[in-house]
């Protein structure tokens, strides 16, 4: 495929060794900015407005197989680095009455209220009909699915330990 025809955010980026990379990079902008819209949309309709999507993201974390997590957990787990971010989400979602925290030694550790978990099975519903209709459930879509998501997992560690790079490299 000639370098013109590619579909790329930013022609000046694409690499020899991988053009396909920056088509990549370009579906993922614009693969999270529909995701983020939908996840913000769908918490809306599940009853909660003017949510962002970390929100979003740490309320079902928190939920996540119905146990207690600290700070430093959440963020590990959704891979991000300023914790600030997220322990402001946390005291915005609890200020909703949807997490709370209980102080263990010097550690918060945080559990999604009844409501939370009211308003994650909510957004399950609003998931389920408007969402999934578009999916076959067919195991061959299931697979390309699954591949896809070890694909991006597999990325993001390429990305994370290129940053790591970048932030001690004197160019």
């Amino acid at each position: 495929m000639k370098e013109a025809s590619r579909i790329v955010s930013s022609q000046h980026l694409i690499s020899p060794k991988s053009p396909e990379l920056s088509e990549m990079e370009f579906g993922l902008i614009i693969a999270w900015h529909a995701f983020a819209r939908w996840m913000m949309r769908c918490m809306t309709t599940a009853g909660v407005k003017d949510m962002t999507p970390i929100d979003v993201l740490v309320l079902h974390h928190v939920s996540h197989r119905d146990s207690e997590k600290r700070l430093a957990d959440i963020c590990f787990v959704l891979n991000v680095e300023d914790t600030h971010v997220v322990s402001y989400s946390l005291r915005k979602l609890a200020g909703l009455g949807l997490v709370q925290s209980v102080k263990k030694g010097k550690e918060a550790f945080f559990s999604v209220t009844e409501r939370g978990r009211e308003i994650c099975l909510a957004y399950r519903d609003v998931r389920e009909a408007c969402l999934m209709p578009g999916f076959t459930g067919s195991p061959e879509d299931n697979a390309q699915i699954g591949e896809l998501a070890r694909l991006l997992r597999t990325l993001s560690g390429r990305y994370d330990q290129a940053a790591r790079a970048a932030s001690t490299s004197s160019l």
